[in-house]
């Protein structure tokens, strides 16, 4: 057992002073104990926040960033993008994954993610053969979570189609279809990996309805099922209004509606993107308990629109926030742009903070926590027993902190300067991150840049 000590710290009732914690030698935090002495115990300083779940990753898209940013022939969208990212994936092996992935992990605890949900989907050789151990790219990811110190929920993609109808899959995209037998196999072989692991989940992710048909989706959730009936789910949906009009085309209903409509949505899955959607889906979606997995960065990035989050808070709706391509790697400015796209919609101010003298960061901070956890299947997202110790150290004296009483701290984090607040973090009771730089950071930087020099040079 260890004892920390934070002068200041974020608790689920809010700021508290003089907190002790104790945490156990598997990583979780054992006792929470308010208006405590520190003698004998690790003193923090700074100002001590739960870690943020990072709930939609493709760790591979991180090597590509900036690179699709040139005008092409045509009218640019993310359809154009996506034949950029299938260029890019071609020739990337199991080893140069890893070392994306490890970059990007130290970047995400750097910024103040203290886990990650992999939607990882390039299962298979740069031929579309699959590997002599169809794990290979998943144990990648694995390893690569393992070198940074991330926390890890593993979300193997099924992919089984090019478009609705069990359309045939394009020669492009030959590296990321399974079957579901094959799938499930995989799936398996993941959960055995992760047992015992408390720094570890699995789930699965079906890529989207276009690419996953309905006999193929309720076969995968059976699956799972038998495996583990509370394990998460995530799906991409609504992402594009061509994928609704596809969708529209082949069944007669939206995607979010037809969803809905045909799989037991419950507090267990997580909807990425659900950009799209009329006010009576937002409002059903609500109510199933199913996380909404915003990406504000990315979205923008890929010109999808913006999610409707002032009916979805109404209705009751929970949400989270991912990094998806990574084309910024900072909590921060997914919150903050989460909330400067409602405003630019609306022409109005304070959007999620939905109340009078309300602080517009804690909401946005607070509901992130919660729909993370929720989405990543493991027990985070707050600084109590039972849950990881996963914990952000912000420096106090950082100047954007300056003048700030309790209530004024998530907003300044989250809406004031470009520079991180970020101290040190403590991830399953092991720091990773002191006074802003991880422990094997050199190292992973090097393999990264050795992986991209490899891969410029292959294409």
């Amino acid at each position: 057992m260890s004892e920390l000590f934070a002068d200041l710290a974020m608790l689920p009732s809010g700021w508290a002073r003089d907190v002790r914690i104790a945490v156990d030698a598997a990583g979780a935090i054992d006792t929470v104990t308010v208006g405590a002495e520190a003698s004998g115990a690790e003193r923090l300083g700074g100002i001590v926040l739960p870690g943020m779940p990072n709930l939609h990753s493709h760790a591979f898209q991180r090597a590509m960033a900036g690179s699709a940013e040139r005008s092409g022939p045509e009218d640019d969208s993310f359809w154009t993008w996506r034949e950029a990212m299938y260029r890019f994936v071609g020739a990337i092996e199991p080893n140069d994954l890893s070392a994306i992935a490890a970059q990007l992990y130290v970047e995400m605890l750097k910024a103040g993610y203290t886990a990650v949900a992999e939607f990882h989907y390039l299962h298979n050789d740069p031929a579309g053969a699959p590997y002599a151990d169809a794990a290979e790219m998943s144990r990648a990811i694995a390893d690569a979570a393992r070198r940074s110190g991330i926390g890890l929920t593993h979300l193997p993609v099924l992919y089984c189609a090019g478009g609705f109808g069990g359309e045939a899959y394009a020669p492009r995209q030959r590296r990321f279809v399974l079957d579901v037998d094959r799938f499930l196999d995989l799936v398996s072989a993941l959960v055995d990996d992760s047992r015992g692991d408390p720094q570890s989940a699995v789930g699965i992710a079906p890529h989207s309805l276009r690419a996953v048909p309905p006999e193929a989706l309720q076969a995968a959730l059976a699956g799972l099922d038998a495996l583990d009936d509370a394990a998460p789910v995530h799906i991409h949906i609504a992402e594009q209004t061509k994928e609704v009009d596809d969708c529209l085309a082949w069944s007669g209903a939206r995607p979010v509606e037809w969803l809905l409509a045909n799989a037991d949505v419950t507090e267990r899955w997580c909807l990425v993107h659900a950009t799209h959607m009329t006010a009576a889906e937002t409002e059903a979606l609500a109510r199933s308990g199913a996380v909404a997995g915003l990406c504000p960065t990315t979205e923008a990035n890929l010109g999808d629109g913006i999610f409707p989050l002032a009916t979805f808070q109404a209705a009751g709706g929970g949400f989270g926030i991912g990094s998806d391509s990574h084309i910024s790697v900072s909590p921060v400015e997914e919150l903050r742009w989460l909330e400067y796209g409602q405003r630019l919609t609306l022409q109005r101010r304070n959007v999620a903070a939905r109340g009078p003298d309300v602080s517009t960061g804690a909401t946005l901070y607070e509901a992130s926590l919660a729909g993370g956890a929720r989405a990543s299947g493991r027990p985070l997202g707050e600084i109590s027993p039972g849950c990881r110790a996963d914990l952000v150290v912000l420096d106090a004296d950082h100047p954007l902190l300056a003048g700030c009483d309790e209530g004024q701290i998530l907003d300044a984090v989250i809406f004031s300067g470009n520079t991180t607040t970020v101290r040190d973090v403590m991830v399953g009771g092991r720091w990773v991150v002191r006074d802003g730089r991880h422990s094997d950071e050199a190292a992973i930087a090097a393999a990264y840049r050795a992986a991209l020099a490899r891969l410029s040079a292959s294409g």
